[in-house]
């Protein structure tokens, strides 16, 4: 996921704030109501405001450069009111003070800031919210990328806000207020033309440009002859509206970072000053002040006292360095085999096929915790552990109970480092942090701080940049690699009981049953990797650059020129301005946007096919070929990540082989450069609409549940019951559309933009399939009105995820409706296939099947068998995926064998 940066417009955010509030006041006649509206903000800026940076840009004292281009611009400004004056110093005085970052730039204003920083921002990925209601920075709003937020009325402007608002797209903004003008900032624009002539000239021409470039043709007579006698006023306004995006580059954004500690803290004594009891009552309810204090305090604590109570603390850890191999087996020598063990590595690297051990730390209980160095490499390391000491004490620890922090990534470098496949393991505090709740932060310092108020040891402040563990030295290694075991340990038993307090003890057991193994399941299926065929990347690579030449050249043809055709903002330019393609409500080149341009020139079919070649070079052949020239057997081995996702589902990276494009003719090319080694075949096995499976087993519809039992096609059933006998094969496509949609909460919008009809005709679908399936409506309402009722909704197995619908504004109230009806079927099929998944790899274990488990691709399990006795495994396999969990209907899956996954489907 991105990063977020929230900007806010410090002046207009303050002035906004002054005049929402009523006129307050402390007890000494001071006026206190712009402070207090900031400091809701601020404490609001956690709750709702999710953000990795956040920066208050001012405007500079002085003359900008806008007063070179006009001596007048804001020449009539009137003086803010004396109680906002009084206000305003101890408000900028207080950014500070919190741990916040302001910018101010000479000759520049805040918008100026505000836009450079958006820019940057951009250039990183960012997503940006500048929080401000200024009109002037509606030009910066990028759907996806750049909003404005109102943080009095809180809600969020986007593309769809502005065209609703002013009848113009952000893109065409700084030209509107150029014919307009601003009374209020001096911009004397075009004199005699308003808003809806402004908005009816950039509606027809686009731009102001274009606006000039078509003078004699503008009507009525009179609007021409205002633009012709005030066309030095429009360019002058455009330069005075336009904003400076230029004034920040390359700048840092670390020291935006939100503050570590409460931000209340620092100016604690301001607080009382100015009576802000709201936000004094929250510190005392935190327990951040002495509780026997009275919420406001004549005499409250120092701020140096509060803030020592408030930040997290550094515990009293025992960390213990062993290099004595008599001492390490002696620890070791009492241990039992149901004894609880917490475990962690250090490695040289991330990479377990590149990379290797370093060392390794334990706990055997909460107090103490030790590191025994194996591999350190630095000029005068002392004595360390030899390697087949070592490898004894690792067999000790896990023939006990091991519990670790997303202990498969150790799992790795032990086996290696002991010569072994697999390893068991007891338990993993990250799952069980993803039991709790699955959308929180899981890693181990966010854990460490949220459960033990507890700051760690950073990585960054224990290895110098440039350098691996191996440098570093034994006793500062100690401390760092033992916190992590011993917080490890204590965060188990925590975990273990806010599950018990959550009144979720069944997730303990599932834990026990199915999570942790499947760790293991994983791990195997990580080690197994799959055979990647160097020659087939290769000859797609040559014949995809091939390719995107000649799309390159044709694209540059169709366009009359060369330029960057993966810059959105080139390609807008040659297709709405030079092609003048017609732009609907978002100036856009997104892929939604550019279909339904299809029709409007052939250049559009040529950007598409360049798109997703240019993306399957970049994402997989490139990368793909990477990863086999590392491997010594051509096996690509990539990452599942378990606790990724709220419903469930795996996800991979590293590469990320999920998202491979299922059904177009380049992602199918892609498959077939993974293939089955010689003497071998790839087995696929299916879940065949495992989630309407679950559906009719839930609601226990009669139309749905016989169609599954006499396995009739479900789609054309659908589509009989919506279209009629006569209509349903045409319209099969649509009813299945429909089927999968309303699973995940496809409303009418969204289901008239994948048919392409019209949102009547949407409407009038969903509404007929409510009224031929009333038991799946009332079943979809039920599990909407118990997430409300109970604050959660539950898999097949009982995963839960939780929604505070008591703190979510409307837009967030119709997510959560939605997902929760998508959680209890994707979670509930993930459920099903982890457990096939353990059930197989148990079944491969024991009875030393020819067979590897290599991918989980959502539905569908992908194996590599020996090719004499493929057939017989992958029958087995399937019946064991197919009667994993008893429903009311059948489970059934598709089989396929192949020589690489491109034959699979």
């Amino acid at each position: 996921m991105s990063k977020t940066i929230t900007i806010i417009d410090t002046f207009g955010f303050f002035f906004r704030s002054f005049y929402a509030l009523p006129p307050l006041s402390n007890k000494k006649g001071f006026p206190t109501g712009l402070l207090t509206g900031f400091t809701h903000f601020i404490d609001r800026i956690e709750k709702e405001h999710t953000t990795d940076y956040l920066v208050f840009a001012l405007d500079s004292k002085g003359p900008t450069f806008r007063n070179e281009i006009d001596p007048n611009y804001k020449a009539n400004r009137s003086a803010p009111p004396e109680e906002l004056s009084m206000q305003l110093p101890i408000a900028i005085e207080w950014i500070e003070k919190m741990g916040f970052h302001a910018i101010a730039k000479d000759g520049f204003e805040a918008d100026d800031i505000i836009a450079s920083l958006t820019i940057e921002a951009k250039k990183r990925g960012y997503t940006v919210r500048v929080v401000s209601h200024d009109k002037d920075l509606y030009q910066l709003i990028d759907d996806e990328k750049v909003v404005l937020v109102d943080a009095i009325k809180r809600k969020d402007i986007n593309e769809d806000e502005c065209f609703q608002k002013y009848g113009i797209h952000p893109c065409q903004f700084t030209d509107y207020q150029a014919i307009l003008g601003d009374s209020a900032d001096n911009v004397p624009g075009v004199k005699g033309i308003g808003k809806v002539g402004a908005q009816k000239l950039l509606s027809q021409y686009g731009t102001l440009q274009n606006v000039y470039d078509h003078i004699d043709e503008i009507k009525p007579p009179g609007i021409q002859k205002k633009l012709r006698e005030f066309e030095t006023d429009a360019w002058m306004s455009q330069k005075l509206v336009t904003l400076r995006t230029d004034i920040l580059e390359g700048i840092d954004f670390t020291p935006f970072a939100l503050p570590e500690e409460n931000p209340f803290i620092p100016i604690y004594d301001e607080l009382v000053e100015y009576e802000m009891n709201g936000i004094l009552r929250t510190l005392h309810a935190k327990k951040l002040v002495d509780p026997e204090a009275p919420p406001v305090s004549p005499k409250p604590k120092t701020a140096d006292e509060v803030m020592a109570a408030a930040k997290p603390k550094k515990l009293d850890l025992d960390t213990r360095l062993v290099t004595d191999e008599k001492e390490l087996m002696a620890l070791l020598g009492g241990l039992k085999s149901d004894d609880i063990v917490a475990f962690d590595t250090e490695t040289t690297g991330l990479e377990h096929t590149r990379d290797h051990l370093v060392g390794f730390s334990f706990a055997l209980n909460d107090e103490v915790a030790y590191y025994v160095p194996v591999a350190h490499f630095y000029l005068g390391v002392p004595d360390q552990v030899c390697k087949e000491t070592a490898q004894k004490a690792l067999r000790k620890i896990f023939a006990s109970r091991v519990v670790g922090h997303n202990i498969k990534f150790d799992l790795h470098f032990v086996a290696d480092f002991l010569g072994v496949e697999t390893l068991d393991i007891y338990g993993d505090s990250i799952v069980l942090s993803w039991l709790v709740n699955p959308e929180s932060k899981h890693s181990l310092d966010h854990l460490a701080q949220e459960w033990l108020d507890h700051e760690m040891i950073a990585f960054k402040d224990t290895v110098k940049k440039g350098e691996t563990f191996a440098s570093v030295e034994l006793e500062d290694a100690a401390k760092y690699a033992a916190e992590d075991a011993l917080i490890t340990r204590r965060l188990f038993n925590i975990l273990l009981e806010k599950l018990k307090l959550q009144g979720a003890e069944h997730l303990i057991d599932l834990a026990h049953s199915l999570e942790f193994p499947f760790i293991t399941t994983l791990l195997e299926m990580e080690r197994a990797g799959i055979m990647s065929d160097a020659k087939s990347l290769e000859k797609f690579k040559e014949e995809a650059k091939e390719k995107l030449s000649e799309l390159t050249a044709a694209i540059y043809e169709a366009a009359g020129g060369e330029f960057n055709i993966n810059s959105p903002k080139q390609l807008g330019d040659i297709l709405f301005d030079k092609l003048q393609l017609p732009v609907g409500k978002k100036r856009s080149t997104d892929v939604k946007v550019l279909t339904a341009l299809a029709d409007e020139h052939p250049i559009i079919g040529l950007i598409l096919q360049y798109r997703e070649m240019f993306k399957l070079y970049s994402t997989y052949i490139e990368p793909l070929l990477e990863l086999n020239r590392q491997s010594e057997d051509g096996r690509i081995h990539t990452s599942f990540v378990q606790t990724g996702t709220a419903t469930g589902r795996l996800s991979s990276k590293n590469p990320n082989l999920q998202n491979i494009p299922t059904r177009s003719e380049l992602g199918a090319r892609i498959r077939e450069a993974f293939v089955a080694p010689e003497g071998k075949v790839l087995i696929g096995i299916d879940y065949s609409q495992i989630e309407l499976r679950l559906l009719a087993h839930f609601s226990q519809d009669s139309v749905l549940v016989n169609a599954f039992k006499e396995d009739k096609d479900i789609h054309m059933q659908t589509a009989i019951v919506l279209f009629g006998e006569e209509d349903a094969p045409a319209k099969r496509n649509i009813a299945k559309t429909v089927n999968f949609g309303l699973l995940y909460g496809m409303g009418q919008k969204k289901l008239s933009d994948t048919l392409g009809i019209t949102t009547k005709e949407a409407k009038s679908i969903i509404e007929k399939y409510f009224e031929s399936f009333p038991t799946v409506k009332s079943y979809f309402a039920s599990i909407v009105e118990l997430s409300k009722e109970q604050g959660y909704v539950e898999t097949l197995l009982g995963r839960r995820r939780y929604f505070d619908y008591a703190k979510a504004v409307p837009m967030v109230r119709a997510a959560y409706e939605r997902e929760s009806v998508n959680t209890v079927f994707q979670g509930s099929a993930a459920d099903l296939i982890k457990l096939s998944m353990n059930k197989i790899a148990d079944v491969i274990k024991k009875r030393r099947l020819p067979a590897k488990m290599l991918l989980q691709i959502h539905d569908e399990l992908i194996f590599e068998a020996d090719a004499a006795e493929a057939e017989a495994v992958a029958k087995e396999f399937k019946a064991i995926m197919e009667s994993i969990v008893p429903l009311n209907i059948p489970l059934k899956t598709s089989l396929n064998l192949g020589r690489h996954w491109g034959e699979l489907k």
